[in-house]
């Protein structure tokens, strides 16, 4: 028995959520007597894994299977699954996870539990903690399938590290590698941030309160300082004043990082759908009455323009001390 995780990557790297779900495994297999298996395309360093309590890493180096495709990968994680006997399978909440996630409950027969954020209480019935409407409350859902399937929500268990003594195997799943032909990918557009907004613990984003593309630099100088990932709202892609690939909301990317600086956005109900899950909320705006006041942990009421340089002037000069 064991427990099987998903492993992303990105350029052939274990992503950042990927060592979340191993220290979430590891937590758990060491209350059940379980080992945790990891699978995965593409992954040049794969022994990353065992700092976080991989005990096995089923590596596929089937070049198509490097480009994600939902169908393609569920049937990889299924015959991973059947081979390493895992009863609980763990994703991630990244984009692709979320596509794949229903895909791959069907394939497994699975109960599936998306937006978990705690490990399963030690009863006699599988209970796991999950958000729900829109990060605003907490559920506590049974699953009584046999075979379980958990997307957990990110930035919600941490990366902790124990190491243990690991191997890593070849594997060749059985894949029908004909779902490629469905649809291929013909062009990536990469946001233009240093730091990808899945692994970003500092969010730092932007709405049309900065008034133009022309006037982004000091969010960028900002993000910077603190090594941080930017973003914007929907109107601001929408007016192609940032790619879209920064789009935080409901119909862009949800995050959660520890983090989120929300300079110039009002805090329309869909942003907030997409940003709830941050643990801790910085507002600037010169609105007192912006609706994202009242959902932040901390609000400064001011002019961006303003405030912003002073802002980064002082964590430049706490830098330096």
């Amino acid at each position: 028995m064991s427990i099987l995780i998903y492993v992303e990557s990105q350029n052939g790297k274990v992503a950042k959520s990927a060592k979340e779900l191993a220290s979430y495994a590891r937590a758990y297999a060491d209350k059940t007597g379980q080992d945790v298996v990891a699978v995965g395309a593409g992954l040049d360093d794969a022994d990353e894994l065992f700092k976080y309590g991989v005990n096995k890493v089923l590596k596929v180096n089937n070049e198509s299977l490097k480009q994600f495709n939902a169908f393609a990968h569920a049937q990889m994680i299924a015959d991973a699954a059947k081979t390493s006997e895992a009863k609980i399978v763990l994703i991630s909440s990244s984009n692709d996870a979320v596509y794949l996630g229903p895909v791959l409950a069907d394939l497994l027969e699975a109960g599936y539990v998306s937006h978990v954020i705690s490990l399963p209480e030690e009863k006699d019935v599988f209970v796991v903690k999950r958000k729900v409407f829109s990060n605003k409350g907490i559920a506590y859902t049974e699953i009584l399938t046999d075979k379980k399937l958990l997307r957990i929500a990110k930035n919600s268990f941490g990366l902790i590290e124990n190491a243990v003594e690991g191997t890593i195997e070849s594997f060749e799943p059985d894949v029908d590698l004909s779902v490629y032909e469905v649809y291929k990918v013909v062009n990536v557009e990469k946001a233009t941030g240093k730091i990808s907004l899945s692994d970003a613990d500092i969010v730092v984003s932007a709405g049309r309160g900065m008034k133009g593309p022309e006037n982004w630099g000091m969010i960028e100088e900002l993000a910077d300082v603190l090594g941080a990932a930017t973003a914007c709202s929907k109107p601001v892609a929408d007016l192609g004043w940032r790619p879209h690939q920064e789009h935080v909301g409901q119909t862009g990317k949800q995050v959660a990082p520890n983090l989120y600086i929300a300079v110039g956005i009002s805090g329309a109900i869909q942003h907030l759908a997409g940003v709830n899950g941050s643990k801790n909320m910085l507002v600037i705006n010169n609105d007192p009455e912006a609706p994202f006041f009242k959902a932040a942990d901390y609000g400064v009421v001011g002019d961006a323009f303003e405030v912003v340089p002073k802002l980064i002037e002082k964590l430049k000069a706490f830098k330096q001390q």
